[in-house]
């Protein structure tokens, strides 16, 4: 992914409407500059920049600071911690670092902003002042730390993700910024993320809101506050690591760690268009379309990152002001500019090489109640239980060693699905979660929980 690949070559109409979009972006969000890419099927196909100057133009090789795109790169090695058996995601903050003041909440809900913390640290503007001002934990929390009970609801806190950060030193005995060039930067090759700027890179501004000038913005370091906001990086590197946040890689998380990241950990502020928040995840609804990602900002810059998994398609944004263009918004239309121009090809349907007979012997219609339901066996090996029709629940199970299927989504995610035998070994029914599913509508051979009226079926009169 260190160039533009050619074989997923986006059309030249798409690239067009692309560089298109952020034309209009930097000239209504007067922007000094800024800078995006498009990544498909795992691979960058699009860069582009507008700049105010004349003959220059930044590339997917320029600097911006990121703002709390950072905290899904700490969200990242928490999870680590997780799946190496460290930590558990229930864990009070107490358990692996003592003496907060904030201890009593767990690490999924710091991950998920339902600490009932405080959005922001006592005292001055953080963003725009000395780290030497908050050299302790105490001097971020201050002596109120909370502003709802933990686990009531939704409420974003940059001190919360501090709080990682420093769960992330104890436990590793290092510090945040070298644990994650390590364990995620290296692995993924995101050479272009550091904590500090290296050329090249961009400068923070503030544009005027009523005049066309600007001022230099102050790039302050946020010490403490690091794991919050404080990474630079890259289109081509941020391009990369959403990649990653789709597919997962296993020197740094699993697929399914970071599905995990990726589904709905907190509800969604009410009013507003978010699906939700994940693990270190903003999940939102653009068109009708399922995005997961982060925004970003700091003063003098602003950052968007979605992807949608639906498309295979992930888009970045990077702008040096400190507002004006709305970074995030801008990434999500570059990403339906390329699904709805383009839309991926399916993967050709190919059988499945060797059918599970006791899988096999399971598929067809099944009846829940008087719902009809069908049990499909896909080629991936999991079996797929939908409706017939278009309304009821659906979900996707995977084959236990035991004889057993566990739910992967939907309402039946983590449920266990079991095929109930008779004594000639023949199925009487499924079990799934309690829920009776039978091969007929209240089947009168099956054991229906409140039986079945003996008169049967019938008419009226």
């Amino acid at each position: 992914m260190d160039a533009v690949s050619e074989d997923l070559d986006l059309l030249p109409a798409t690239r067009r409407a692309l560089r298109h979009r952020i034309a209009v972006a930097q000239s209504e969000g007067r922007a000094p500059s800024v800078v995006a890419a498009v990544a498909r099927g795992g691979e960058v196909v699009w860069e582009g920049s507008r700049t105010s100057v004349e003959g220059h133009g930044p590339d997917g090789n320029v600097q911006y600071r990121i703002g709390s795109i950072s905290k899904t790169f700490t969200a990242v090695l928490v999870m680590r911690l997780r799946d190496e058996g460290l930590l558990r995601l229930e864990d009070p903050l107490e358990k692996h670092l003592p003496g907060t003041g904030a201890g009593e909440v767990t690490i999924a809900q710091l991950l998920a902003h339902t600490g009932g913390l405080a959005a922001e640290t006592p005292g001055e503007w953080w963003e725009r002042s000395p780290a030497t001002l908050r050299p302790e934990l105490a001097d971020v929390l201050g002596e109120e730390p909370f502003r709802f009970r933990p686990g009531r609801r939704h409420h974003y806190s940059n001190p919360g993700y501090t709080l990682l950060g420093s769960l992330i030193e104890a436990v590793r005995a290092k510090p945040w910024d070298e644990v994650l060039r390590a364990e995620v930067l290296e692995p993924l090759g995101l050479d272009r993320t550091t904590a500090q700027p290296q050329a090249p890179h961009a400068g923070g501004w503030a544009v005027h809101p009523w005049a066309d000038v600007m001022m230099a913005e102050p790039p302050e370091d946020l010490g403490l506050m690091a794991a919050a906001g404080q990474l630079w990086s890259t289109t081509r590197d941020l391009a990369r690591f959403a990649v990653f946040l789709a597919r997962g890689d296993e020197r740094v998380l699993s697929a399914e760690s970071v599905r995990e990241m990726r589904t709905p950990a907190a509800p969604p502020e009410p009013g507003l268009a978010e699906l939700g928040y994940g693990l270190g995840m903003q999940l939102t609804d653009a068109g009708g379309r399922r995005l997961a990602g982060h925004s970003g900002s700091l003063p003098g810059f602003v950052a968007g990152l979605w992807l949608s998994e639906a498309d295979d398609v992930a888009a970045v944004v990077l702008a040096n002001c400190t507002s004006g263009l709305p970074a995030a918004t801008v990434a999500a239309e570059l990403v339906a500019i390329v699904a709805d121009a383009e839309p991926p090809f399916p993967q050709p349907w190919r059988p499945f090489r060797e059918a599970d007979p006791v899988a096999l012997e399971l598929c067809g219609p099944w009846y829940w109640g008087t719902s009809p339901q069908v049990l499909r066996l896909k080629a991936d090996g999991l079996l797929e239980l939908g409706p017939v029709g278009a309304m009821g629940r659906a979900a996707r199970f995977r084959a236990e060693p035991d004889g057993s299927w566990t739910g992967l989504s939907g309402y039946y995610a983590g449920e266990t699905l079991r095929a109930v035998r008779r004594e000639d070994g023949s199925v009487s029914h499924l079990d799934l979660g309690s829920f009776m599913f039978t091969r007929k509508p209240y089947d009168a051979q099956a054991p229906v929980p409140g039986g079945v009226d003996p008169q049967g079926w019938r008419g009226i009169g």
